[in-house]
Formats: C-alpha cells, structure tokens, sequence
C-alpha cells in the first residue's frame, strides 16, 4: 500500500484517491468509514483485511459509473476505527465516529469487517438523532440469535440487536437461520424475502410495507451474494443474489425510501484474485450512484 500518495492512515488509501485530491470532510457528501474489526468469525477469517482491501481497489475505478459520476458529490476517507478492546468499546467507538459523520451533515458509508460492526453504525444513528428509520439487511444468514457461543456481540447476533432497540427490519436473500431465528422473526415482525423466493424466480424488485419507515440503513453483507461471485466470504453459502439483482433490489429500496447510509460487511479479499477487491470496489461505487441518481430523481 505504500505505493499510495493520498492515505487515510497508514496502509488505508482514501477511496478514489487515483482520481481526485481527498477533499475536506466538510465538503464531501459521503463519508467513508473503515471498520476493521474481526473478532467473533465462526469460520473462515480475514475480514479485517477486508476495508484497506476495498479501498485499495477503488483506485482502479473509473468515477464515471456506467450512469453518472457519485464522486462529483465529493468522497471522504476516514482513518480506520480503533477496534482494540472488548466489543462494546468497539461498538462505542463505531458509534461515535458514525454520530460525527452524521452531525457534520455527511452520507456514512462504512467498510467491514464482521458484521457485529453494523450494531455500532446503528448505535451511531440513534445518537445522532435518526430515530425513525428501518434497516433493510441482504444476507445469506439471518443473524438474528440471542447469542453465538455465548456472545451476544456475534456477527450472528447483529439483527436481534438490531430489533432489540425497536428498529423495524427487512431482510433479503436469507438462506441460513435456525429454529431459533424463524421464532425471532415472528416476534418482532421481521420482513423477508428469502432467497429461494428470490433466486428461483429472478426478482429485482421489491415493495416495501406501507408501514416500513421512511427512512432506511441499508446493510449488505457479502455472503449474501452467491459465491460464484464472491468467495471472499468466511462463511459462503450456496444460492445467493446474482450481481445485478442484489443492485437492481438495492434501487428498488432506494426510489421507494430515502437511504441515510449502508454499508458494506464480510468481505475477506483472497490473497491473489484481485477480481474480488475490485468487485467489492465497484459494487460500493455502484450503490453510491443509486444514491445520488435516486435523490436527484
């Protein structure tokens, strides 16, 4: 990485950096956030690989994306998040980073790491003031038990912490849960649409409930996507979202609500295959468009 001239911290390039001087915070509409943190993987590891990988990638990107030009609005690369400490330091410390990225008026968009690190980005909403809003979740797992080997701070307990603080949840792609979550599930009155609803009969839209909040976190998780695209994932599972159909239901969300972040989780980039870094680039590059377009609209 020391090839870089513009870095957010050592070994962290600002995204984009190839194309464009790294402007100030307070002139930029999107703000990014590297996250990482790896701590409770429960199969194969390197998602803390995953932020520095994503933005070193971005360098290779054209700003024009196909549609329109998101980088026009003006990109800011923040230094990474101190992930040292127990997890709910770290989760206090996402917060606060995201809290300030909202108070100064910016768009976050936050690179994992595990997916515990989307609990802190929510935290960090709620702080902030966003109080009325929904998070729509793509995903191969549900994530939503009470604890994972007796850590209630798991990636596969994010989404009940989520609902635990009363934030309705739409969840897309799910293709691994237990008993346990299908319960969850009903009690909260989580909705989805799994993936062998969506896969089988390529769907590219969905609708909302009328009762679904105006606002919306979205939240991808990588192995969410099939891993005929993404093996990058420590735990891929078979029968995931296809490239276009997770960006085309990603814009069905965005032109039915307004987004007020996403981020992007998991990805554990595979020493040698820089297909993979590139593709998580891109695909960050791509929701970043839908963003801007869908706002404009």
């Amino acid at each position: 990485m020391d090839t870089f001239d513009q870095l957010a911290a050592p070994g962290y390039p600002v995204f984009l950096g190839s194309e464009f001087t790294h402007p100030a915070p307070e002139q930029a509409k999107f703000h990014i956030l590297p996250v990482p943190y790896e701590e409770s993987v429960s199969y194969g590891g390197g998602t803390a690989q995953g932020p520095a990988a994503i933005l070193g990638a971005s360098w290779q990107l054209e700003t024009w994306d196909g549609k329109s030009s998101p980088s026009d609005l003006g990109i800011y690369t923040h230094a990474p998040v101190d992930v040292t400490g127990e997890a709910e330091q770290v989760i206090a410390n996402i917060a606060r980073a995201t809290k300030n990225i909202v108070n100064q008026g910016g768009f976050p968009i936050v690179i994992g790491g595990e997916h515990t690190v989307t609990y802190g980005v929510i935290k960090g909403l709620l702080d902030a003031g966003e109080k009325d809003f929904g998070v729509v979740q793509i995903d191969a797992h549900a994530d939503l038990r009470e604890a994972y080997e007796g850590n209630p701070y798991s990636h596969a307990s994010v989404m009940k912490r989520v609902v635990d603080e009363g934030i309705p949840l739409y969840q897309l792609g799910i293709r691994a849960l237990c008993k346990e979550e299908v319960e969850i599930r009903q009690k909260h009155g989580v909705y989805f649409e799994d993936a062998e609803t969506l896969v089988p009969q390529n769907i590219h839209h969905i609708t909302l409930p009328d009762d679904f909040p105006k606002k919306v976190f979205f939240t991808l998780d990588i192995d969410g996507m099939d891993p005929t695209i993404f093996p990058s994932t420590g735990t891929p599972v078979p029968g995931g979202l296809a490239w276009y159909q997770t960006l085309a239901l990603f814009e069905s969300v965005a032109k039915q609500r307004q987004i007020i972040g996403f981020d992007i989780m998991e990805f554990a980039p595979i020493e040698g295959f820089h297909c993979y870094e590139f593709s998580a680039s891109l695909l960050l590059y791509k929701m970043l468009g839908i963003v801007e377009r869908t706002e404009k609209a």
